[in-house]
C-alpha cells in the first residue's frame, strides 16, 4: 500500500512539474512575448500578487488593478533605454488612462532619491513603485530581471497577457492595449 501511494505521489509531482503554471497555479515566466503580440487568451495564467510602496507615499498592488488593463514597467534611473522609453510611456498613459487602463512604473535596483529625480526630470505622471530588491517581478511569475527595461501587460482578469523585454514605443504598445481593453471579462 505504501508503495502504491508513493508511486502515485511521484506521478502527480512529475505531471505538475511539466505544466507552465506557477506553484500557485498562476503565471510562470518561460520566455518573452514578441513585440506587439499577446499571449492567446486561453493560454494566459493569473499574475502573482504584489503590493508596493509608491514613491509619493501610499501603496498600490494587484488588487487595485481589478477589472483594468494594466501595464507594469520595470525601470531604473541608471538605465539608458529607460530614459527614452519612460516619456513615451507617459504620453501613452495620458491617452489611455480614461479607458480603465492603469500604468505602474516599478523602479528596481535603484536608490529612492535617484528614482524621484528621474520621475521629476521626465515629468512622469503615472504611479511609481519603489522596489529596491526587485521582488515584484518574482512575485508576478518569476520574471527574470535580465536587463531593464521590461514590461508586463495584465488583462482585465489579472492574467499575464505579455512580457516584453527591452525598450518599447507607443506604437509597440497601443495595439496590444487596445486589444486587451476590447476583451470582455469572463
Amino acid at each position: 500500500m505504501k508503495r502504491a501511494v508513493l508511486a502515485l505521489l511521484t506521478v502527480l509531482l512529475a505531471v505538475s512539474a511539466c505544466t507552465s503554471a506557477g506553484s500557485n497555479g498562476g503565471f510562470e515566466f518561460t520566455s518573452p512575448t514578441d513585440r506587439g503580440k499577446l499571449i492567446p487568451k486561453a493560454d494566459r495564467k493569473p499574475a502573482g500578487t504584489f503590493t508596493g510602496d509608491l514613491l509619493d507615499g501610499g501603496t498600490v498592488g494587484t488588487t487595485d488593478l481589478n477589472g483594468k488593463v494594466a501595464l507594469l514597467n520595470f525601470w531604473a534611473s541608471w538605465c539608458e533605454p529607460c530614459k527614452v522609453e519612460s516619456p513615451q510611456l507617459d504620453l501613452l498613459y495620458r491617452r489611455v488612462k480614461s479607458k480603465d487602463v492603469e500604468f505602474i512604473g516599478i523602479d528596481t535596483k535603484d536608490a529612492k532619491s535617484n528614482a524621484r529625480a528621474f520621475v521629476d526630470a521626465y515629468h512622469l505622471s503615472y504611479p511609481m513603485v519603489f522596489d529596491e530588491n526587485g521582488e515584484i517581478a518574482i512575485r508576478l511569475g518569476d520574471i527574470p530581471a535580465r536587463g531593464l527595461p521590461f514590461t508586463v501587460l495584465l488583462d482585465k482578469s489579472g492574467d499575464v497577457a505579455a512580457v516584453y523585454f527591452g525598450e518599447l514605443t507607443t506604437k509597440d504598445l497601443q495595439g496590444p492595449i487596445d486589444t486587451l481593453n476590447a476583451e470582455r471579462q469572463p
